[in-house]
């Protein structure tokens, strides 16, 4: 699609910039469409804001098969880790109103706050939070908080110091969310108040974000328009809820809608000035948040797909360069639903998707179209560019996705020696026991992590978790002793390119008690 032209050059001052570019509304719903049916997405939410102005802000769809009930802009979805920026931005008002300074240790401000290096617990500041380079792995101790445990705050921080470094202090940008919860825990000591408290007092309501809550149980009760997630599993969609990732705080809390969002794109592109003419956070503010911490290497695919030639991660916001231009993001994803956000601060343009289907392609496919004409780029079917990558992926990791047969199968002990008590520093009691003949597991401060044990070989099993749509299945590998008992057991995912890596079921060290 090709948008309407209606200048010829960007013109900068100060923060704001101004675009070249006219938004067709037409072409961009029938993009919308064409991606939701060739993904199958029930719903999708779109708002686009440019030069201050939204100018796109529509529904499409269901927002749960179950009722049809229909998607609209006011629709309230999970933004998950898009919540990431609105700490660093809670963080930033802090800042200016010099009750901490993003070079604070955080020791300082949590002095109960231990990682397992010392050094690095010594060393720690908020930036260090809000960037990826904690030296933490990919979703580390993500159990603690997925898929939604009882563990508190103080719970979560207590297990930080169990977690092995995956690499040194800042040496790698590695994903992790356990830091955004210590940051939301930062700005609650600091200001008083709880993380969602302050939230919603402090930038949802500044911003005229009305129906936005910083946690799904806090959605007003009349208030029934919001979504409800899908998995695609055996070629149907099934509505499956969770509650918009509750547990990850200030990593993925916020439950918002197109509508609420659109007015946060027109504060981001506006250097912190609000609609309203009031400043949420300064322009000095916003270029730390804007400046790479931490970088990773482009790859070759997206050097080809739009000459990606750097990227990095700020303070709550992915950065790259984009055909030769800024370009801020961030995705979120729930089981069942996933969200995008997609800055281009020189062309004063703001993209916010959000859907209650797990195929962030969807929503990528809808961004690029957008963006391909906002920047006078070459005509490309998005969609269907997408759809190929997007189906062979997911055709290739399914069919991977079963365990290959053992090479040498053992036979198992009796089920008995396998039972007990097994305890993880940082996560806590997994119990293995017998029922009706059947071997169970249960990790005790997470509702929907209850399976069945299947053996394998030997003292090795896989666990089949009760609800299928986790797609979490997992091999656990028991160590026995002389006498025929477990002493420990490790695990991992059966399948790491189709089970979540929230499921860190890699950084457990369950020992028997």
């Amino acid at each position: 699609m090709k948008l309407k032209k209606l200048a010829t050059a960007a013109l900068l001052a100060g923060w704001a910039f101004t675009s070249s570019a006219a938004v067709d509304t037409d072409k961009i719903s029938e993009v919308i469409n064409a991606s939701m049916t060739r993904f199958d997405v029930p719903g999708m939410a779109v708002a686009i804001v440019e030069n201050d102005k939204v100018v796109f802000a529509k529904g499409f769809g269901v927002a749960n098969l179950d009722t049809n009930s229909k998607v609209n802009k006011d629709t309230l979805f999970g933004i998950a880790s898009n919540t990431k920026a609105f700490t660093s931005a809670a963080l930033a008002k802090l800042v200016d109103e010099g009750k901490l300074s993003w070079d604070d240790r955080v020791i300082d401000h949590l002095p109960e706050f231990r990682l397992y290096d010392p050094y690095v617990t010594r060393e720690m500041r908020i930036r260090d939070l809000l960037s990826h380079r904690s030296g933490l792995g990919l979703g580390q101790g993500d159990l603690m908080i997925w898929p939604s445990t009882d563990k508190s705050v103080a719970d979560i921080l207590s297990g930080l110091k169990y977690l092995k470094p995956a690499s040194s202090f800042r040496s790698q940008y590695a994903y992790n969310n356990l830091m955004f919860v210590t940051a939301g825990e930062v700005v609650a000591r600091v200001s008083g108040v709880s993380w969602n408290d302050y939230i919603e007092k402090n930038i949802l309501q500044p911003l005229n974000m009305t129906n936005s809550r910083a946690g799904f149980s806090r959605i007003a009760k009349n208030n029934k328009n919001w979504a409800i997630g899908h998995i695609p599993m055996d070629g149907k969609l099934h509505p499956f809820f969770v509650n918009y990732l509750e547990d990850f705080r200030g990593a993925g809390a916020i439950a918002s809608s197109v509508n609420d969002m659109s007015q946060w794109l027109r504060t981001q592109l506006a250097g912190g000035k609000m609609p309203n003419g009031e400043q949420l956070f300064s322009e000095k503010q916003q270029a730390q948040m804007w400046h790479p911490h931490i970088t990773s290497l482009a790859s070759k695919s997206a050097y080809e797909a739009y000459h990606q030639q750097f990227r990095g991660y700020g303070l709550g916001w992915s950065i790259e360069d984009y055909h030769g231009v800024k370009k801020l993001a961030h995705g979120g994803g729930i089981l069942g639903m996933v969200s995008q956000v997609t800055l281009l601060p020189e062309k004063n343009v703001g993209i916010v998707i959000l859907s209650n289907q797990q195929a962030f392609s969807a929503l990528s496919a809808v961004t690029h179209e957008v963006l391909e004409d906002v920047l006078e780029l070459e005509d490309k079917d998005w969609v269907e560019e997408l759809a190929k990558k997007h189906f062979a992926g997911k055709e290739k990791a399914y069919a991977n996705a079963a365990p290959k047969a053992p090479t040498d199968t053992q036979p198992q002990l009796p089920n008995i020696n396998y039972t007990g008590t097994l305890h993880d520093e940082w996560y806590g009691d997994v119990i293995v026991e017998e029922l009706d003949g059947k071997l169970r597991i249960d990790f005790t401060h997470t509702k929907r992590l209850k399976g069945e044990l299947k053996h394998y070989t030997g003292n090795t099993f896989i666990v089949k978790w009760d609800e299928k749509l986790l797609e979490a299945d997992a091999f656990i590998r028991f160590s026995m002793s002389a006498d025929n008992r477990v002493e420990s057991a490790k695990m991992n995912a059966v399948s790491t390119q189709v089970t979540d890596f929230s499921f860190d079921f890699r950084n457990l060290d369950l020992k028997a008690k």
